[in-house]
């Protein structure tokens, strides 16, 4: 028997920087094979790839984007080829459009479908593919939402749209899969990103030390924190399916202070 085939595996999708590679590193500091999905950032994508097998472990680079079905297939067969076996499914791939609320001319129906194929059906079409992988090894899934799905404020009314479809698919797909495969998610709050940098420009450290200051834990999350949670959730929390792990300082119960 191939004894590679006995190592775990994780695929986690849009995993090139931010949250997806420091779940990518965590996982993989567990011994885990770790799947990278980029869809833009190749160079990324491989130096997260060589960081990985630098700490021992074997990785895969998978260029894809999870708003086409083929995409999701192909990579999902890929990691079976190489692998054969998915443990653990992230789907922390996203997308939106920024519009402030007050403006709703700021957004089309072209503008709903583009974040929805990303951060609802996208992740669906991961699942649809891994599920019976998943099952074989009664493994896992983590849907990556946002703490604007419940808040309702984010960089969008469609993007907080889609991330309260998220987590909702989320309750429905631990029914559907269960008992083999636990499906759970997080919803982060402000994470201390690349991402977000760009998204607020000059505006970022006035708005980091808002959410600062309405966080209970006097602190917003680094990456490090939600993948933590990612692992958690994934490989640890046995008995837990259908929840929504809120990882955000403890600003949503302080929202007053906002």
């Amino acid at each position: 028997m191939d004894k590679s085939k006995e190592i775990k595996t994780v695929l986690i999708t849009g995993s090139s920087s931010g949250v997806g590679a420091s779940a990518c590193v965590a996982f993989a500091k567990r011994g885990w094979n770790v799947v990278i999905n980029y869809s833009r950032s190749e160079d990324a994508a491989f130096a997260l790839k060589e960081k990985c097998e630098q700490i021992g472990v074997n990785a895969l680079v998978c260029k894809a984007n999870v708003a086409n079905e083929e995409d999701c297939k192909s990579m999902v067969n890929k990691t079976i080829e190489v692998f054969g076996r998915i443990d653990v499914l992230v789907n922390n791939a996203g997308a939106t459009k920024f519009c402030d609320y007050n403006d709703l001319n700021g957004l089309n129906e072209k503008d709903f479908i583009d974040v929805y194929k990303v951060n609802v059906i996208g992740a669906y079409q991961m699942v649809k593919y891994a599920a019976s992988h998943l099952k074989k090894v009664k493994g896992s899934i983590v849907n990556i939402s946002s703490m604007s799905a419940i808040s309702g404020v984010g960089s969008s009314i469609a993007y907080s749209a889609s991330k309260g479809a998220l987590s909702t698919m989320t309750l429905s797909l631990a029914h559907a899969l269960a008992p083999e495969v636990r499906v759970n998610g997080i919803c982060p709050g402000f994470i201390q990103t690349r991402w977000t940098k760009g998204f607020l420009g000059d505006r970022y450290e006035s708005v980091k030390k808002k959410f600062e200051n309405a966080a209970l834990v006097g602190r917003t999350s680094l990456p490090e924190d939600i993948a933590n949670g990612i692992v958690y959730l994934g490989a640890d929390a046995h008995t837990t399916s259908g929840q929504m792990l809120t990882i955000d300082g403890g600003q949503l119960v302080n929202q007053g202070k906002l």
